[in-house]
C-alpha cells in the first residue's frame, strides 16, 4: 500500500508543490546568509556564494554599533510580553470558558470587537497615553499595548470550553481553590495551545516596528527591526551589516521554534479543528 501511494501521481505532484513552495520560502533566508558572509565590495554580485568569505561584517555589528543593547532590549520586550500575555490571556480565559457570571458574554464580545480595530487607529491614543503618563522611551510604554491580546483571550477561551467539567468539580470537592484548578488542572490540558500563543506573541513583539519607532526616542532603547532600519538611509544602505544583523536576528526565533516545535503543531492543529 505504502509502495502504491508513493507511486500515485497525485502523491509526486503534492510532494513536488510542497518542495517548491520550501525553495520558495527558503530562498531569501539562504541568500540573505550568503550575503552576510560576502565582503562590502562583492554585495551587489549576483552570484549566490561570496568568493571569499568572511565574518569581517558580523564583527562589525557586534562591534561597533549598538546591536547587542538592540538585541538585549528586543529580548526584554519580547520575553515579558510573551509571559504577560500567557499568563493574563489564559487567566482571562479560563474565567470566560468556566467561571458563571453576570455579562460573561457581552465581555467576551467586546473582547472580539476589538479585534476588528485596526492597530494604526490605536497608535495616536496610545502615544498621547504614553506622553501623559512618561512612558515615552521607556521599556513599559514600548510594552504595554501587547501585554493582554484579544487574539490570545479568544484562543485560550476555545480551548478552556473543552476542559471536562468534571474534573473541575472534582478539584473541587477536594478544596481545590478557584486559582489551583485554573493553574493545576486546566492549564496542563491546553498546552498546546498555549505553546502557540507563545510563539506568536514572541514573534510579533520580536518584529515589532511601528509602535516601537514612535515611542522610542534615544539609540540605546530602540529594538533591532529599528536599529536595523538606521542602516538604511538616504545616503544609502549599508546592506553588508543590514544582512548580518539580519541574520543574528533570527537566531532565538529559530531556538523558540525549535524548542517548542512540537507543542506548535499540535497547537496549530488543534486550532483548526475548534469550533
Amino acid at each position: 500500500m505504502a509502495g502504491r501511494a508513493r507511486g500515485d501521481p497525485r502523491v509526486v505532484l503534492s510532494y513536488l508543490i510542497l518542495a517548491a513552495g520550501s525553495v520558495v520560502v527558503a530562498f531569501p533566508f539562504i541568500w540573505m546568509v550568503a550575503s552576510s558572509l560576502k565582503p562590502l565590495t562583492e554585495i551587489f554580485d549576483v552570484r549566490f556564494l561570496p568568493t571569499q568569505p568572511t565574518l569581517e561584517n558580523y564583527a562589525e555589528v557586534l562591534t561597533r554599533t549598538q546591536f547587542p543593547r538592540w538585541f538585549a532590549n528586543s529580548l526584554i520586550i519580547a520575553a515579558i510580553t510573551t509571559v504577560s500575555v500567557a499568563f493574563f490571556d489564559a487567566l482571562v480565559g479560563y474565567a470566560l470558558a468556566k467561571l458563571q457570571f453576570p455579562g460573561r458574554g457581552l465581555i467576551f464580545v467586546l473582547i472580539l470587537a476589538t479585534l476588528m480595530i485596526p492597530t494604526e487607529m490605536l497608535v495616536i491614543p496610545w502615544y498621547i497615553m504614553s506622553s501623559a503618563n512618561g512612558w515615552i522611551n521607556t521599556y513599559w510604554g514600548i510594552m504595554f499595548p501587547g501585554l493582554i491580546t484579544a487574539f490570545g483571550i479568544f484562543l485560550i477561551r476555545q480551548f478552556m470550553s473543552g476542559v471536562p467539567d468534571e474534573l473541575l468539580d472534582a478539584g473541587r470537592i477536594d478544596g481545590v481553590g478557584e486559582f489551583g484548578l485554573f493553574w493545576r488542572i486546566a492549564l496542563p490540558q491546553v498546552k498546546p495551545a498555549m505553546a502557540a500563543l507563545c510563539i506568536f506573541t514572541f514573534l510579533g513583539n520580536w518584529n515589532a516596528f511601528l509602535w516601537p519607532m514612535i515611542v522610542i526616542q534615544t539609540p540605546n532603547m530602540r529594538t533591532l527591526p529599528v536599529g536595523l532600519a538606521l542602516f538604511s538611509g538616504e545616503a544609502g544602505s549599508s546592506w553588508n551589516l543590514i544582512m548580518a544583523g539580519s541574520a543574528l536576528a533570527i537566531i532565538p526565533v529559530l531556538l523558540v521554534f525549535l524548542v517548542l516545535q512540537r507543542q506548535i503543531i499540535e497547537g496549530i492543529v488543534l486550532t483548526g479543528l475548534r469550533n
